[in-house]
Parts: C-alpha cells; sequence; structure tokens
C-alpha cells in the first residue's frame, strides 16, 4: 500500500508536506499541491479515511442499514437521504441486512469500528426489540430510526402515519361495498405493521363491519398467495394488505380460485411499489413517500434532532378495488355518508 511517505520521497519533500497538500491546507503552494495530486494518482496511493477520522476526531460518513436494497422502498429511502447529506459533505456507506438480526448487529459494528459520525436505519423483521442496538453502536454515534422504529430507543424517529393510511385503505373497500374485509399483517413484531392493523380494525368499527380475518406474517408473495386462499376460504371479499408482495399473491390467489376482481373480490396493497400500476387489473395502494422519508432521517440527523417525524401517505385507488356498485354497498353504512 503507498503510503504519505512513499509520495513525499517520490518528490523530494516532507510528509507533512504531502499531508498538507492532500488535505487541501492554504499553507501549501498551488504548484506543489498539483505535483503531490498527480505523484499520489500516478502510484495508487488510496487514503486511509480510518486514521483520517481518529486523527480529526470526526468523520465525514453517514452509515445507512436497510433490510433489502432492491425493494423500491428502500431504495428511494437511500436517494432522499444521500440528496440531504451530501449537500452537507457526507458519504453514505450502505449496510442491507437481508432481514437478518445477526447481519444487522455486524452492520452495526462494522460501521462503529470505522468511525462513523452516524447511522440511519431501518430494522430487520428478525430484531425483536432494540437491545442489540446500543450493545453494538454504543451510545456516541447518533442514531436516526426510520420506517421500522423501536419507540424506547434514544434518537429522532421518522414514520408514516401507519394507523392512519391502514384506516383510509379499509373505509375506502367499505365503501366500495365490500361486507368482509380481513388483513394481511405483516410481522406483529414491528411497530409499522402493528399500527396498520389497529387502522384496518377501527375502519371496520366505524364502519359497522365484523373484524374479519387477520393473517400475521404475510409480507412476501408466496405467504400473500397461502393466506390469500385461506382468506377465500373463510368467506372475505376483500382485503387490506400491509404489504405490495403480499398483495400480489392474494389476487393470484383469487383468479385460482375464479374470482373476479373487482367485481368479486378487492384488495388494497400497502407502498406502492412500481408493479402496481402495471397490474391487470392495476392494484390499489397506500403511497409510503419514502424519498421524503429518507430526506427527514439525513436532516434529523443534521439537526442534532430528537422525536418523531411522520411523514403522510397517500392512498392511489386502482382497478383493484374500484366496484363503484350500488347494489353492492351497506345499507346505512356510515362511512357512505
Amino acid at each position: 500500500m503507498v503510503t504519505i511517505s512513499d509520495i513525499a520521497a517520490a518528490l523530494g519533500v516532507t510528509p507533512s508536506t504531502v499531508s498538507r497538500a492532500l488535505s487541501g491546507s492554504p499553507r501549501v503552494k498551488e504548484e506543489t499541491r498539483l505535483a503531490v495530486e498527480q505523484m499520489a494518482a500516478e502510484m495508487g496511493y488510496e487514503r486511509n479515511v480510518v486514521a483520517s477520522n481518529l486523527r480529526k476526531g470526526k468523520s465525514d460518513i453517514v452509515g445507512i442499514i436497510v433490510p433489502r436494497i432492491h425493494r423500491n422502498f428502500f431504495s428511494n429511502v437511500i436517494g432522499g437521504a444521500e440528496s440531504i447529506l451530501e449537500a452537507a459533505g457526507y458519504c453514505v456507506l450502505i449496510c442491507q441486512t437481508h432481514e437478518r438480526l445477526e447481519a444487522e448487529v455486524k452492520a452495526l459494528r462494522t460501521l462503529r469500528n470505522n468511525q462513523v459520525a452516524g447511522v440511519l436505519i431501518s430494522h430487520a423483521i428478525g430484531a425483536r426489540d432494540g437491545k442489540h442496538i446500543l450493545e453494538a453502536l454504543g451510545s456516541h454515534i447518533p442514531l436516526v430510526q426510520f420506517d421500522r422504529v423501536f419507540s424506547d430507543l434514544p434518537g429522532a424517529k421518522v414514520v408514516s402515519n401507519n394507523f392512519e393510511g391502514a384506516y383510509a385503505a379499509t373505509r375506502h373497500l367499505a365503501e366500495q361495498g365490500y361486507r368482509h374485509i380481513g388483513t394481511l399483517a405483516g410481522y406483529m413484531n414491528s411497530e409499522a405493521y402493528a399500527a396498520r392493523l389497529e387502522g384496518w380494525r377501527q375502519a371496520l368499527r366505524d364502519c359497522g363491519l365484523p373484524e374479519g380475518e387477520v393473517y400475521a406474517d404475510t409480507i412476501v408473495r408466496e405467504t400473500g398467495f397461502e393466506a390469500g386462499l385461506k382468506a377465500i376460504d373463510a368467506g372475505c371479499d376483500a382485503l387490506y394488505s400491509a404489504g405490495d408482495f403480499s398483495a400480489l399473491g392474494a389476487v393470484e390467489a383469487a383468479r385460482s380460485r375464479g374470482l373476479r376482481i373487482p367485481e368479486d373480490f378487492g384488495i388494497v396493497g400497502t407502498a406502492n411499489e412500481t408493479f402496481t400500476s402495471l397490474m391487470t387489473p392495476s392494484m390499489s395502494s397506500l403511497a409510503l413517500n419514502p424519498f421524503e422519508m429518507g430526506r427527514q432521517a439525513a436532516q434529523a440527523f443534521l439537526e442534532g434532532a430528537d422525536g418523531v417525524r411522520v411523514v403522510p401517505m397517500e392512498l392511489k385507488v386502482r382497478a383493484s378495488s374500484s366496484r363503484n356498485n350500488s347494489e353492492n354497498q351497506i345499507p346505512n353504512n356510515p362511512c357512505l355518508k
């Protein structure tokens, strides 16, 4: 590995001169700085970021930990965070956990060892509580949680209005005349999914409908298909799904039973994944605004903020839940007033 001393020897200057030149110090002449930068490039010099951070006592790197980078939601959160952090002079180091607790702990320890300036995190489903966070990261590195959060951890939290969004989605299904509305509820150890479940329940109560079936641990296409078959067999004529991929599985389940969508079976998902508008029929979904969530998380880090920031959802009504057939609607339904 090429060192500052190697560059200094090649140019016949002191290592301190090379160090100042590479850091952009005004004490170094322009011609010397250019010569140092050219020699560093020719020799393949790479700056030791960790050592530099230790000398400065601070870092210009912010870690972002997400469950899955390839999901549209998380990639947009990262994009929103980067738009704020890069403008403030920070670089972003991204880690993904593949929903595994052990991978989340490893990522936290790696970021801690690299002396990052802060960590933005959305927890893996395998994380049941936040105890491992402070154990792995320590208390001296600023922490901002987004989307999937643990309320008892310190630091800022950026969340969607999960209760209100699920309430609006379920109420919409009731207004379309669906009478037996179940839910694909996601993982109950997540506060986000738990809030969506409560929003679904409250909407059914307010609309005078009986509580339908709850299918937990459904977030992927395969489990959505299995739960969708069970819901249909239980008499459900509609589902609110806490995720779009499980909702897609439920659509496939309804088709496998010969049901028409939305005439016989309605569905609303969550996340507004790209495929929801491309399906036939297109799928209604709650848009989460992940880019703004990423911006808010980065801004909370820069401000050293605490407390909770809420990013609103928006219900995108499409064909999968739009019956608009008055003969199917519930008589005296308060949701229709």
